[in-house]
């Protein structure tokens, strides 16, 4: 399994760094390649993609044709307006593995920014059916807000979260777990600022040629 390091290595480094993450441009692989599946996979036209990002179309084209790579705020754009994460588009998959088991060893997932946190991407083989993604959080108000086609599970370890689900608000307490269908809105934040420490299990976006 690939570890990609970027230039934040700890996960538990404060939300207050983002500022100075957001005009710095994406680390690790390009992620042109896993925009543009994604992007046909939702059936959006590079126009399409672009205008839900703000983005020009040719800019666009630059980046999925990995001759230009996007700020991290530019790809937090993209990321929202394809239902998924940073840490998703610039993480290369793994070729598949023969054997249907793998142990990933502590320290060896890869990682990044999901939304307003850090994560890390526990496993990257490209014939996983699901994803699971450790995320930590301080961001105490609300971004905005996400829905895609995949469904999705998350457990909170620990801290406190206020997740909306469909406009609906629910305080999470450690051991709490909430699944959530296709196509429903949702974020969360942190309730103080000791932050939060969940677990994120998503299904991976079906793609072209039938696979995950």
């Amino acid at each position: 399994m690939r570890h990609y390091r970027w230039h934040w290595t700890d996960l538990e480094v404060k939300m207050t760094d983002a500022d100075a993450l957001d005009e710095s441009s994406a680390q690790g692989p390009l992620p042109g390649a896993a925009i543009r599946r994604l992007r046909r996979a939702r059936g959006l036209t590079l126009v399409e993609l672009a205008s839900a990002a703000g983005l020009s179309h040719p800019f666009l084209s630059q980046v999925e044709r990995g001759r230009a790579t996007p700020s991290m705020r530019s790809l937090a754009s993209i990321a929202h307006a394809l239902g998924t994460s940073q840490i998703e588009l610039l993480t290369a998959p793994d070729a598949a593995d023969a054997s249907p088991v793998s142990v990933i060893p502590a320290g060896h997932a890869a990682r990044g920014i999901y939304g307003d946190g850090r994560a890390s991407l526990l496993v990257t083989r490209s014939d996983a059916r699901f994803s699971p993604i450790i995320v930590r959080g301080t961001q105490q108000d609300y971004g905005e807000r996400f829905a895609h086609d995949e469904h999705e599970f998350l457990h909170l370890i620990a801290g406190h979260m206020e997740i909306e689900l469909d406009g609906d608000c629910q305080l999470l307490v450690p051991g709490d777990s909430v699944y959530y269908g296709a196509r429903v809105p949702h974020r969360w934040r942190a309730v103080d600022p000791e932050g939060y420490h969940a677990i994120v299990v998503k299904e991976r976006p079906r793609l072209e040629g039938g696979g995950v």
